[in-house]
């Protein structure tokens, strides 16, 4: 009888353990967005970060080279459809919000995504290949009618070069 309440515990502990190593697994999967990205065309270089139970990105860099006499700086989100927020810096500025992790695809789900060229926001999705390609989707009730963006992450080494 007692070799057997042994057995028992000892089984209890192993799935004990295999559930929690189960749990470190999707919370690793679940935290490999985190980092610093830089989109596929090297014009923006956006933040990811975990905020509660969703994932955030605010943009820490993008190519102002369109116009010189505007520094990045001091460029403004003119265009925000809130007039109190048009004097809000892009650069900082969180554009996607609310991503929360989905296991069962290992994709992240039911976001926001800010667009400051126009001022619109649209749902969004984000997925990683298995080259650590992020791929972020915006779109209007459909995501098979959306725009996808790619981005490769980036070291801090690689972040310097986008510094001025």
């Amino acid at each position: 009888m007692e070799k057997l309440l042994t057995l028992r515990g000892l089984g209890i502990t192993l799935l004990l353990t295999l559930f929690a190593a189960n749990g470190i697994a999707t919370s690793s999967n679940c935290d490999q967005i985190i980092g610093t990205w830089m989109g596929s065309e090297k014009n923006i270089v956006v933040q990811v970060y975990k905020d509660g139970d969703s994932f955030k990105a605010s943009i820490v860099w993008f190519d102002d080279s369109d116009d010189k006499s505007k520094p990045m700086d001091t460029r403004l989100d003119y265009k925000n459809p809130d007039k109190s927020l048009r004097t809000r810096k892009v650069l900082g500025m969180q554009v996607l919000k609310n991503l929360e992790y989905n296991t069962s695809s290992n994709s992240w789900e039911n976001g926001v995504i800010y667009d400051a060229k126009n001022g619109h926001e649209w749902n969004s999705c984000a997925s990683i290949d298995k080259e650590g390609i992020l791929k972020v989707t915006g779109y209007w009730h459909f995501k098979f009618i959306g725009k996808s963006i790619k981005f490769n992450r980036i070291s801090s080494s690689d972040r310097l070069l986008t510094s001025r």
